[in-house]
């Protein structure tokens, strides 16, 4: 991770009416991509080949409790084959190797990627492949899933990002997403803005998937337990250069709708991979540079890596 941690290109040029690509219109793409689309840019969604026709022929369709109900407009593809403004790569970070062939570097010369994934560990790969000037930092807080190719249920009154870089520089970014609908800030270094989001995520996706339980569940049947690892996490992300508070994030869990799930559980609900590597292994792997004894945090990662919790079908996926 940069000591900069900011974008490296000196200025950022985005029309007022964007090309966007938008990398895995899963639940936070497809939510971003309908707002988009409905805020009048040109979207193409990079998708599956199963999810294409889908998207074609209906658009993404949109229930949500902040926006209400509405249909978003959008091209789609298997691969990005032209030029565009931006590109919002939305992909879980297990598929996150191979969805990146989806986007030849020569169709990002004048645009830039928007990397919103979970974790803190991706951007150094990303700007590996694209370079400084083309990667911008950012984390999203919102709750949405996928319930069918191109059917979004967006259930948090809220959908925010943060942005990492200079504000006078990444000012046409925020006010793009800004007048989608996304509450946007731009924060100057990265590590605070990744771990900020890494402290409140884990506890949230570690304890909802190991107990099969919503936020709500959690809050009232496990509060002490939350506390306890919020309190872990928030330890290794003040050594990693982050300024969390312990009650902060709890009144953030608070504000949460009960019946709001985190995607990792999600995944477990489906069978589908883990990204307990990039969530939980990466809050262990700092505490361990940093010599920070995490009890609670090692259990959970070893029992959800041992299956333990899962569902049936969930217990032979990869994590």
């Amino acid at each position: 991770m940069p000591d900069s941690g900011q974008f490296a290109a000196e200025s950022l040029l985005i029309p007022s009416r964007a090309t966007i690509a938008v990398l895995g219109p899963g639940g936070v793409g497809g939510l971003l991509a309908a707002l988009l689309s409905r805020a009048g840019h040109r979207v193409i969604c990079l998708a599956r080949e199963e999810t294409v026709c889908p998207l074609r022929q209906d658009g993404i369709r949109v229930r949500s409790r902040q926006f209400g109900d509405f249909t978003g407009a959008v091209e789609v593809n298997t691969v990005l084959r032209e030029p565009v403004d931006l590109c919002l790569v939305t992909v879980k970070n297990t598929a996150l190797g191979a969805a990146l062939d989806r986007i030849p570097p020569q169709w990002l010369t004048n645009g830039v990627l928007l990397p919103l994934l979970n974790g803190v560990e991706h951007t150094d790969a990303l700007r590996a492949g694209y370079g400084d000037e083309r990667v911008v930092p950012a984390v999203v807080r919102v709750e949405s899933a996928r319930t069918a190719p191109g059917v979004i249920r967006h259930g948090s009154p809220f959908v925010e990002i943060d942005l990492v870089g200079r504000q006078e520089q990444l000012a046409p970014l925020a006010e793009l997403l800004t007048g989608a609908g996304v509450a946007t800030r731009v924060l100057p270094d990265e590590r605070q803005v990744l771990w900020a989001k890494l402290a409140f995520l884990a506890p949230f996706a570690l304890l909802t998937t190991r107990h099969r339980l919503p936020i709500g569940g959690i809050r009232s049947e496990r509060r002490d337990e939350l506390t306890a690892l919020v309190e872990e996490t928030v330890a290794v992300s003040r050594a990693c250069g982050g300024q969390t508070v312990v009650s902060e994030v709890l009144q953030r869990y608070d504000a949460f709708p009960a019946d709001s799930k985190s995607s990792m559980q999600r995944d477990a609900e489906a069978g589908h991979a883990l990204e307990l590597d990039a969530i939980g292994g990466a809050v262990l792997r700092a505490a361990e540079r940093h010599g920070i004894r995490v009890p609670l945090t090692t259990r959970l990662v070893t029992e959800l890596a041992a299956g333990i919790g899962l569902p049936r079908h969930g217990r032979d996926s990869p994590a």
